[in-house]
């Protein structure tokens, strides 16, 4: 996925004004049901002294809450400059300065310089592309041990909020797109890729993932 393929600019600025808003609802409600399912399938995976990636990694509360809980060092990469002001912003106020490092730009157009992970986290992000196998084969590349994931189902109600999402956003002017992709085809993606389901659960309108690489 590079910024020929997906409209990097406006995604970069749609997910910037959100910025704020995450600070705010994550401080008002803290993580989201579909964040505390992937905090919890990571731990049980096994975070003791693990190097994490995180792709769109927003501001930044996900690997760091598990940097607090064993991790030993993450890389955080997102488009959005001002998700990663926020992100590094949070980094120095809890002390997780010298062991995080953030990357501003398209993850797939970076991959050559992002050093591998034991655990790669793509928390909504899978949603974000419209070449989702290139994203994830690069994701992959660069994952040692766990891939962490969420996305959207595959559901009439799900595709008609998504629908109507992009409708407005065309409207408005933006480029940016969200997408449901086929989770049959993810599955495949990333079994293939030698890869087994550990953790499997949903909410209405998301999946959450967790595989482990088989030996």
């Amino acid at each position: 996925m590079t910024c020929c393929s997906i409209p990097c600019t406006d995604t970069s600025r749609f997910f910037s004004r959100l910025a704020a808003l995450h600070r705010w609802r994550f401080r008002v409600f803290g993580f989201e049901k579909t964040q505390q399912q992937l905090l919890d399938g990571i731990q049980q995976a096994g975070i003791e002294a693990a190097e994490l990636l995180e792709i769109g990694c927003g501001v930044g509360y996900l690997h760091q809450a598990l940097l607090q809980a064993g991790a030993r060092t993450a890389t955080g990469v997102d488009l959005s400059d001002r998700m990663l002001v926020e992100a590094r912003q949070l980094a120095l106020k809890t002390g997780l300065g010298e062991r995080t490092d953030y990357l501003q730009g398209d993850f797939v157009a970076l991959v050559d310089t992002i050093p591998q992970a034991d655990i790669t986290i793509m928390d909504k992000v899978v949603c974000c592309y419209p070449e989702p196998e290139r994203l994830l084969n690069a994701a992959l590349d660069k994952t040692r041990r766990v891939l962490a994931l969420t996305y959207p189902r595959d559901r009439l109600p799900v595709r008609l909020l998504v629908a109507i999402a992009a409708f407005f956003l065309k409207l408005f002017g933006s480029d940016f797109r969200p997408f449901v992709h086929d989770p049959a085809a993810i599955v495949h993606w990333i079994t293939s890729r030698g890869f087994a389901s550990q953790t499997r659960v949903t909410t209405p309108g998301w999946l959450t993932e967790i595989y482990l690489r088989t030996p």
